[in-house]
C-alpha cells in the first residue's frame, strides 16, 4: 500500500495517513516502508514446526534450487525449512563442501558420503533453528563461499530479504557479504511481506527461485532488480 494511494482513497491528507501507519506498525499490524507499508512477514515457528507445512511446495523450490550446488563447490546452506528439503535432495554422490548452522540440515547431510560437511557453532536460537550469535559469526568469518543458499522470512522488490530476529539478520547479511553468489528460495506466503530487520536488498541476490504460481506482479518487480528469477515447477500433489 502507498500512502499517497491510501491519502487519494480515504480523501485525507499524507500526514495523517502517515501518522495511522505509525500507530499501525507500533501495534504489529503492518511494517512501514518508505513511502507506505507492507504486510508483516508471515509469523516464526520452529523450524520443526515448518517442515511440515506445505512440504510439496518445498520440494518443488528444492528440486528447482539443487541442480546450482555445483561439484567441488563449497556451499553455505542457512537454516530454512526449504533449505532442508534443498539439503535433503543433494545427490548422495555429490562431491561439495557444505557449510551450515542448522543441526537439522547437518542431520539430513550425514549419510551422504562425499559431502565433506562443516557444522557451524556456538549457541543455538531456538525460534531459528540455528547457530546465529558471535560465536558462528566468528566462523563464516574464516569463510568464501562459492554459493550461499539463503533463508528469509520476507522478501519484498523495495525492502528487500529480511529477518525476524536482529541476531539472525546480522548473520544473514555477513554471510551472504561473504558468497560469490547468493540463492534463495521463496515460498509465496512470504512475498510481498517485510519483517522488522533488513537483511539485504533484492540485488544482492544473484538467483531468486519462486514458486510456479507466484503472482506475476511480484515476478515483474523483481526482475527488476538485475537478479536471475527461476520458476519452480508446478509443486507435485
Amino acid at each position: 500500500m502507498l500512502a499517497a494511494d491510501l491519502a487519494a482513497e480515504f480523501r485525507v491528507s499524507e500526514d495523517t495517513i502517515r501518522r495511522d501507519l505509525r500507530e499501525m506498525a507500533a501495534a504489529g499490524l503492518c511494517e512501514r516502508v518508505y513511502g507506505g507499508a507492507l504486510p508483516l512477514a508471515p509469523s516464526s515457528l520452529t523450524l520443526s514446526q515448518r517442515v511440515a507445512m506445505a512440504p510439496e511446495r518445498k520440494a518443488a523450490l528444492a528440486r528447482a534450487s539443487v541442480g546450482f550446488i555445483a561439484p567441488g563447490s563449497t556451499v553455505f546452506l542457512d537454516a530454512g525449512s526449504a533449505n532442508l528439503a534443498i539439503a535433503q535432495l543433494i545427490a548422495p554422490e555429490l562431491k561439495a563442501t557444505i557449510v551450515t548452522n542448522t543441526p537439522l540440515i547437518a542431520a539430513a547431510l550425514m549419510e551422504k558420503p562425499e559431502i565433506d560437511l562443516i557444522l557451524v557453532g556456538g549457541p543455538l536460537n531456538r525460534a531459528v533453528g540455528a547457530a546465529v550469535g558471535a560465536r558462528a559469526q566468528r566462523d563464516i568469518e574464516q569463510l568464501r563461499p562459492d554459493l550461499c543458499i539463503l533463508g528469509t522470512c520476507g522478501a519484498d522488490a523495495d525492502a528487500g530479504l529480511t529477518a525476524i530476529y536482529f541476531e539472525d539478520a546480522e548473520f544473514k547479511r555477513l554471510v551472504a557479504s561473504r558468497s560469490r553468489a547468493v540463492l534463495v528460495a521463496v515460498t509465496n506466503d512470504k512475498l510481498g511481506t517485510a519483517a522488522a530487520h533488513a537483511v539485504v536488498g533484492i540485488d544482492a541476490v544473484t538467483t531468486l527461485v519462486l514458486e510456479a504460481d507466484a503472482p506475476a506482479t511480484y515476478v515483474a518487480a523483481f526482475g527488476t532488480s538485475g537478479t536471475a528469477i527461476v520458476m519452480a515447477e508446478a509443486s507435485e500433489r
